[in-house]
């Protein structure tokens, strides 16, 4: 099994092929539109505009299931990013990460690239573990997503390279990027 063997719906009802990506580097991230997160949308489409011509592709999932942070509609997500964020990276069908009625390419990836921790020396580590710990302790638990914006390196070959939680700012992903892309 590979990433290639996957499909997902985009945000406009439409089947994709994850294998029409061979050749890319992907970041593939869990969205919402109303999380303390959501700038990194901002970010994303700094890299996405930057590195598209030399081989990046960016998937976004909105995902509802972190606090109820993205209950609109897949056409209310698109106009959100649209209009605050001016995205242009794919956008898919809002989805679950987590649990019984995850997305199987969301399990594949949390199989693949286990967690291994929030980088408590940083504030927004300190932040969100605190957060988790009081009100979703069963998140701290286990390799599952633990919230909105969740980004996962994938190199040209298909290969996950990475899982960088939603504390790491997608500028800080960049060097992996490049490396990636020079390969």
């Amino acid at each position: 099994m590979s990433i290639y063997d996957f499909e997902a719906i985009n945000i406009d009802g439409e089947n994709v092929k994850l294998s029409d990506y061979k050749g890319k580097v992907l970041i593939i991230v869990n969205t919402a539109s109303k999380c303390g997160f959501t700038p990194q949308y901002a970010d994303l489409e700094k890299l996405y505009k930057k590195y598209k011509d030399k081989g990046l592709e960016i998937l976004g999932f909105p995902c509802n299931q972190f606090a109820e942070q993205e209950p609109g509609s897949n056409y209310e997500v698109k106009s959100f990013c649209d209009l605050n964020y001016g995205v242009t990276f794919p956008l898919f069908e809002k989805i679950e990460v987590n649990g019984p009625n995850a997305n199987p390419l969301f399990k594949y990836l949390v199989t693949k690239a286990p967690f291994k921790g929030l980088d408590l020396d940083q504030p927004s580590g300190k932040i969100l573990y605190s957060f988790l710990n009081e009100n979703f302790p069963e998140l701290l638990v286990g390799d599952s997503i633990k919230w909105n914006f969740t980004k996962f390196l994938i190199d040209a070959d298909g290969s996950i390279v990475g899982r960088f939680e939603p504390t790491t700012e997608p500028l800080d992903m960049e060097q992996y990027i490049k490396e990636l892309l020079q390969k």
